[in-house]
C-alpha cells in the first residue's frame, strides 16, 4: 500500500514537471539572454536614491534578471554593496521572484492565466506597498547596520553566480551580437547556471506537491483553508499562505506546483497569489538575510515582507472578484489528469532538443570551469 502510493507521489510529480518542461526552458533561455546582454555591475551606481524613477529601474532590472530566490536574494545585497539603496535591492529581489517572464509562463501553464496575470499585478502591489513602507518607516540605523554587516561579505548560497557577470560588451547591435559565436557561449553559460542554481528546489517542489496530492486527504486541506466558508476562507487564506511557504522551503519556480496542490485542496485565490510571493521569506533565505544584513535589518525586513504579502493576496482577490476573474473550479489538470501524448509533448521535445544544443555548446566552451567558480564564493571585500 505504502509503495503504491509513494510511486503515485513520483508519477504525479513527473506529470506535473512534463506540464511545464518547455516553460522553464524558454523562461531560462529569455532569462539567459537578457543575462548575456545587460550588464548588473554598472547599475548598482544608478539605484542609490529612494525615488520612483530609481523604484522603477529596480523593478525592470529584478524583472529581467534570474528567477531564483537564492540568486535574487544574493545579487540584491551585491547591488546594494555597490552603491544601490536598502529599499531599491529590496524592490529588485521582489520584482526578481514575482515578476520574471519564466514563472509567468509556468503559472499560466499549470494553473491558468488568471493565477499569471494576478502574479504580475500582486507583486505590482508589493512594490508599491513596501515603497511606501519603507519611505515612512526605515529606521536610518537599520540600513546602516544592513550596510556594515553586507560588506563584510559573509556568504550564502549563490554567491558566486551573483557576482558573476559575463555579459557580451563591445559595439555592433543586438543582434549580430546574438548571432556571434561569443553570444551563443556567453547565453549557453547562463542557461546552464540558472538550471544548476534551481535544480534543487525544482525537484524538491514536485517532489513535495506529489507526496501532498497522495498522502494529504483533500478533506484535511478543506478544513484547514475553511473552503466551505467563502467568507472565511477569504481572510483566511493570505494570512497562512505564506505561513505555508516559509515552513516548506521551497522557493521560486518550485513553489509553483506546491501552489497548484494548495488551490487543488481547497486556499482561496489570495491564499496562492501570497504563498507563491512568499519565496523570499522561506527559513533558508530569512538565514542568508541573517548573515548578510544582521538581525535587526532581518527582522524588518519578515515583518514588512510578511504584512505586504498579505496585504496583496487580499487586494488581488478583492480586484479579481469585482471583475469575475477568480476561477470557479478548485482543480488542476496535471495533478488530475497525468501525460497524455499532445501538443504538450511535441512542444517539450522541441525544447528538450534546444536544451541539449545549449547543454553542448556549455560543455565545448569551458563550461565546467565557470560552475566551479560559481560554486566558490568570492573574495570578501573590506570595508574602507
Amino acid at each position: 500500500m505504502l509503495v503504491n502510493s509513494l510511486e503515485k507521489s513520483i508519477l504525479t510529480a513527473l506529470y506535473m514537471f512534463w506540464e511545464v518542461f518547455w516553460p522553464l526552458v524558454l523562461g531560462f533561455g529569455i532569462s539567459a539572454i537578457v543575462q548575456a546582454f545587460v550588464a548588473h555591475n554598472k547599475i548598482g551606481r544608478l539605484l542609490g536614491k529612494n525615488n520612483l524613477k530609481q523604484a522603477g529601474l529596480a523593478s525592470f532590472l529584478g524583472m529581467v534578471s534570474s528567477s531564483c530566490s537564492y540568486a535574487a536574494v544574493a545579487l540584491a545585497r551585491s547591488l546594494f554593496t555597490k552603491g544601490a539603496s536598502f529599499l531599491n535591492a529590496m524592490i529588485f529581489e521582489i520584482a526578481s521572484t514575482n515578476l520574471v517572464i519564466e514563472l509567468g509562463i509556468i503559472l499560466l501553464v499549470l494553473m491558468g492565466w488568471q493565477f499569471a496575470l494576478a502574479e504580475i499585478i500582486g507583486g505590482l502591489i508589493m512594490i508599491a506597498v513596501v515603497f511606501i513602507v519603507f519611505k515612512i518607516i526605515l529606521p536610518k540605523n537599520i540600513e546602516e547596520k544592513a550596510r556594515e554587516q553586507a560588506q563584510k561579505g559573509l556568504l550564502g548560497r549563490m554567491e558566486g553566480h551573483a557576482q558573476m557577470d559575463m555579459s557580451v560588451s563591445g559595439t555592433g547591435s543586438f543582434w549580430s551580437k546574438f548571432f556571434s559565436k561569443r553570444g551563443f557561449t556567453v547565453v549557453s553559460h547562463y542557461y546552464v547556471m540558472d538550471w544548476v542554481s534551481v535544480w534543487q528546489d525544482i525537484v524538491l517542489g514536485f517532489l513535495i506537491a506529489g507526496f501532498l496530492t497522495v498522502f494529504v486527504p483533500q478533506n484535511f486541506w478543506r478544513a484547514f483553508f475553511f473552503s466551505d466558508n467563502p467568507l472565511l476562507s477569504g481572510i483566511v487564506g493570505p494570512l497562512v499562505g505564506p505561513i505555508v511557504a516559509i515552513v516548506s522551503f521551497v522557493c521560486s519556480v518550485g513553489n509553483i506546483p506546491l501552489a497548484a496542490v494548495l488551490w487543488n485542496g481547497g486556499i482561496s485565490f489570495g491564499g496562492v497569489i501570497s504563498f507563491i510571493y512568499a519565496d523570499l521569506i522561506v527559513l533558508p533565505i530569512l538565514d542568508i538575510y541573517r548573515k548578510y544584513y544582521g538581525w535587526k535589518p532581518t527582522l524588518y525586513i519578515l515583518i514588512v515582507f510578511y504584512a505586504t504579502m498579505v496585504a496583496a493576496g487580499y487586494i488581488t482577490e478583492i480586484l479579481f472578484s469585482v471583475f469575475g476573474f477568480v476561477p470557479k473550479e478548485h482543480t488542476v489538470k496535471a495533478i488530475t489528469e497525468g501525460i497524455k501524448f499532445n501538443s504538450t509533448s511535441v512542444v517539450n521535445i522541441v525544447f528538450l532538443m534546444a536544451s541539449l544544443l545549449l547543454l553542448n555548446r556549455f560543455f565545448r566552451t569551458r563550461g565546467m570551469e565557470m560552475l566551479k567558480m560559481m560554486n566558490k564564493a568570492p573574495e570578501k571585500s573590506h570595508h574602507h
